[in-house]
């Protein structure tokens, strides 16, 4: 207790987070998220593969891996990298898009008051876009351009890259259901955006979906049995089940199909839907957010009522990822730092918060449209006082945190300055037009003690240790390099707090539940 009591000048002054107490307070500290917003809208251009649109705003990239494909025979030119190196993972970029999705369909008016809906979209047709070519047949899908191996012993700007632009599929004798699924989920949450604005395009990507999900569900296989090379980068430790599942619930959301909804109810417990309680949501873990949108199903809906059993448990689980959070489990809670961060794990943490935040954002507006609390083992929590801690965590990553820091790349005035980014910390090639090498990159570049020569905007770094400290080092890739789907799990909460800003809750009693 003394640790946490010597960190708590550091905290938002009116809403302390001990390790073992949790005391929600109504919300007074604020930080600027519409400029949060758009910053992070601005990352997505930075990690852009391919010939750019001619209205590209992050100015200091080019026109890259152009040819990928083009061995196998197969127009894979776009898409997103992942993080700091030049690979395209498919899985990570399907989570990306249906993150980006999630967050435009459940506040797309709070983005749109912002001035960034039209960015928002841009943003994930980028991704769309690639999926659609990389769908190359019904039993077909590219899931891997370049390999981490090779590309991980050269530090170079995608712009010059030299290393292998391989490309890796999934087919009906080497499966991949898990990034079938995803790209699935991902390919139906979109669809649902753009139903509206272009018909056209929405019907295309159901139909990719619909393929995709048939063919995940038919040919069933982890796809880093069948890739091998993504096994060391983006293992599918979860396996394929939270997948199907997850494409499932997508496509019954933008299809209203009974059949979807039936797999979805049918398979639940076989494939863990309604029997595992899981603390993360990630990238290759999805159970959290589809047992989260099973629960917000509207029960008075015929459909779903003569499901009620099923999805009730699917709901119990959900409380349970979302109690872990707020630290009122009775055993399985999330640890945290001193500082009040919730941590998952040392490896990019800041994934965790994030998609935790979304997911408490969410389910406090459900439950406040619901007039609902959330019922824990050791307390009962209330919709403002969900949000209150989801804005917390927001809160320390933009800045009020142990370190003064922001952890989102150009917010605030202290940010990390040497991110662990090949493009980024090398000079642009619109400045430096010379050619730069595999290892001259690592020679020249990779070990400077100085800021990187451009500023990843709207990136959202790994993030401090489990004590709250950060060490801005380009080496310190563990805590230093962005990913896509950190950013895009805060899109949609950064949007809510905007919307939100300036408006104070005194609806609900302070709950303060202690060991």
């Amino acid at each position: 207790m003394k640790k946490d009591m010597v960190n708590i000048r550091y905290l938002v002054p009116c809403l302390a987070l001990l390790s073992l107490t949790l005391i929600f307070l109504p919300l007074c500290h604020s930080f600027n998220y519409g400029h949060a917003l758009s910053q992070s809208l601005l990352y997505f251009e930075s990690q852009r593969s391919g010939r750019l649109p001619y209205n590209q705003r992050v100015t200091w990239r080019h026109h890259s891996a152009l040819t990928d494909g083009l061995e196998q025979g197969v127009d894979l030119v776009g898409g997103y990298y992942d993080a700091g190196d030049n690979v395209k993972f498919g899985l990570p970029m399907a989570f990306t898009v249906t993150l980006l999705s999630w967050a435009a369909i459940e506040y797309g008016q709070q983005i749109a008051a912002a001035g960034e809906y039209a960015h928002t979209l841009e943003a994930i047709k980028w991704g769309t876009d690639y999926f659609i070519k990389a769908h190359t047949e019904p039993n077909v899908l590219w899931v891997q351009v370049g390999d981490g191996y090779t590309d991980h012993y050269c530090w170079q700007r995608p712009e010059d890259m030299t290393t292998s632009r391989r490309a890796y599929k999934v087919d009906a004798e080497n499966p991949g259901s898990d990034v079938a699924g995803e790209t699935a989920a991902a390919l139906a949450a979109a669809s649902m955006l753009f139903r509206r604005t272009n018909p056209h395009y929405s019907q295309l990507l159901l139909h990719h979906a619909e393929q995709l999900f048939e063919f995940g569900d038919k040919y069933k296989g982890k796809y880093d049995e069948s890739v091998g090379v993504a096994k060391g980068y983006y293992a599918s430790v979860s396996g394929y089940m939270d997948e199907l599942l997850w494409a499932a619930i997508w496509l019954y959301k933008a299809t209203q199909k009974d059949q979807y909804l039936n797999y979805f109810v049918d398979k639940a417990h076989d494939f863990g839907g309604t029997t595992w309680a899981i603390n993360e949501f990630s990238w290759d873990v999805k159970y959290a957010g589809l047992q989260a949108i099973a629960s917000m199903l509207p029960m008075e809906e015929k459909n779903h009522k003569k499901h009620e059993v099923i999805l009730k448990e699917y709901g119990s689980k959900a409380d349970h990822y979302l109690c872990a959070c707020l630290n009122l489990n009775n055993v399985s809670n999330v640890e945290r730092t001193p500082g009040g961060l919730l941590y998952t794990r040392e490896w990019n943490n800041m994934q965790y918060v994030a998609t935790a935040s979304f997911l408490l954002t969410l389910y406090s507006d459900h439950l406040q449209a619901t007039h609902q609390k959330l019922q824990c083992h050791r307390g009962e929590v209330g919709p403002h006082q969900m949000f209150a801690f989801a804005k917390s965590q927001v809160d320390y990553i933009l800045g009020s945190n142990p370190m003064a820091m922001s952890y989102l790349v150009g917010y605030g005035p202290n940010f990390p300055k040497r991110v662990h980014h090949r493009g980024a910390s090398i000079e642009s090639s619109k400045e430096n037009k010379g050619f730069i090498g595999c290892v001259q990159g690592y020679d020249t570049w990779y070990g400077r003690v100085q800021p990187n020569p451009n500023v990843l905007i709207g990136a959202l770094v790994g993030g401090p240790d489990r004590k709250d400290q950060f060490k801005d080092e380009r080496q310190n890739y563990i805590q230093t390099e962005p990913c896509t789907y950190n950013t895009a799990a805060l899109v949609g909460v950064f949007a809510r707090l905007h919307q939100s800003h300036g408006h104070i809750y005194h609806t609900e009693t302070p709950l303060i539940a202690s060991t």
